[in-house]
């Protein structure tokens, strides 16, 4: 048997359990004042040795960095919170972990299985929401993890950290709870050797576990990834996308008993979460040649399929029947779409694009792509001339013809 992962994880528990003593504190307090400095990791290590000792010198490092990535996430928060990367990379947004927690209890549950832990983010969130909170993981480091961040949140009295496996959990649930607790969240992790698994029967827990949770605990919520096929959807389940920024940040399944919809898309702008819904599929959005303004969905419209609620709305047309992006005669005051004045159409030529670009006075656009092939970087730099203006240059189809929208010209 190979021992090597064992040891590892022997290690790191280790480690972890060392940064949580006064010394591993003081280390990390001082591993973060270096990064605040700028020093770079040879030298912060380096005095780090001298300062804190050999044991607690790379660790402290380790963490201290995975805090400052955390920083724009957790805020504050961050300087309290252990994570490797791994688990960083698998914590969800608080304030979105928050708004899953009270969906998820409003209908009166008071215990959650958290299967999965990871790094107890969903936990701390379900704890300060009011639930007590079962926190699983078949991984060690991941309990070590939740253990320690719970304490340091202040809710490790709402909260029992175990070892157990979700798949065998699930298959062991009965009247609608699992380990005893009347909801549960589950995030199958959907990375394997630092890449992304696509294929949901590959997950861990796969597939088969995520729609037996779904059936069996009908309060439950599962994460999943944005490009799931609608096919996978079970009846009667909610499936919401979630975007900030104009970027997916997460994909969720609601459970039958929690479950409002069909589908949904909420796209958070400046901290206001903005919700579009269908209680069946509302069908496609007709088409129509280009007008006055092009607008282009959030992400989260268009994975959820509800562009054609947003282009009703609006009173748009899609510019080809296979392409997400949709025109009308006006600009748009709508969280669902960007928006961007069209000032002229042709049928795409690099060659003559250029030529009107430099006859406009334009130098710099920004390029946009759905439906080619073209790599938007390097049109751009082939587009770039000595000119001051600036402008967006969409590339798609229209009407099933390769074309190029020019936008948003100044200058």
């Amino acid at each position: 048997m190979d021992r090597e992962p064992e040891e590892q994880t022997a290690e790191t528990l280790r480690q972890l359990r060392a940064l949580t003593t006064p010394e591993g504190a003081a280390a990390l307090s001082r591993a973060a004042s270096l990064l605040i400095e700028g020093v770079d990791a040879v030298a912060a290590l380096t005095r780090l040795r001298t300062e804190v000792g050999t044991d607690l010198a790379g660790p402290a490092w380790g963490i201290a960095r995975q805090r400052q990535k955390a920083r724009s996430t957790f805020g504050a928060d961050a300087d309290r919170l252990l994570f490797t990367s791994d688990a960083l990379e698998q914590a969800g947004r608080p304030e979105l972990a928050a708004r899953r927690a009270a969906r998820l209890l409003a209908g009166g549950a008071d215990s959650v299985a958290d299967l999965g832990c990871a790094a107890g983010t969903d936990t701390i969130a379900l704890a300060r929401a009011g639930a007590r909170v079962l926190a699983v993981d078949v991984d060690p480091v991941a309990r070590e993890l939740t253990a320690a961040n719970v304490e340091a949140m202040g809710v490790a009295d709402d909260v029992w950290v175990v070892a157990g496996d979700a798949v065998e959990l699930v298959a062991a649930a009965r009247g609608g709870e699992v380990a005893g607790c009347g909801a549960a969240v589950l995030d199958p992790a959907r990375r394997a050797g630092g890449r992304r698994q696509l294929d949901p029967d590959r997950w861990s827990p796969p597939w088969s576990t995520v729609a037996e949770l779904l059936d069996r605990v009908p309060t439950s919520v599962v994460k999943v990834a944005p490009g799931l096929d609608h096919d996978r959807v079970p009846e009667g389940v909610e499936a919401e996308w979630v975007s900030v920024g104009g970027s997916i940040v997460e994909a969720l399944l609601w459970g039958p008993a929690v479950s409002e919809t069909w589908r949904r898309a909420a796209v958070v702008r400046d901290g206001v979460v903005h919700e579009l819904t269908a209680d069946a599929d509302p069908g496609p959005a007709p088409a129509g040649p280009v007008r006055g303004w092009l607008h282009e969905p959030d992400p989260a419209v268009i994975r959820s399929g509800l562009i054609s609620l947003a282009a009703a709305g609006l009173g748009a047309t899609l510019v080809d029947p296979t392409i997400a992006y949709l025109t009308s005669d006006g600009p748009a005051d709508s969280p669902w779409v960007s928006s961007y004045r069209v000032d002229q159409v042709l049928p795409f030529n690099q060659k003559k694009l250029k030529a009107l670009l430099r006859e406009r006075g334009v130098g710099r656009v920004v390029v946009k792509k759905r439906g080619s092939a073209i790599e938007p970087e390097t049109l751009a730099r082939h587009l770039r001339t000595d000119a001051s203006g600036t402008a967006t240059v969409v590339v798609t189809r229209v009407a099933g013809t390769p074309t190029a929208i020019v936008c948003d010209v100044s200058g």
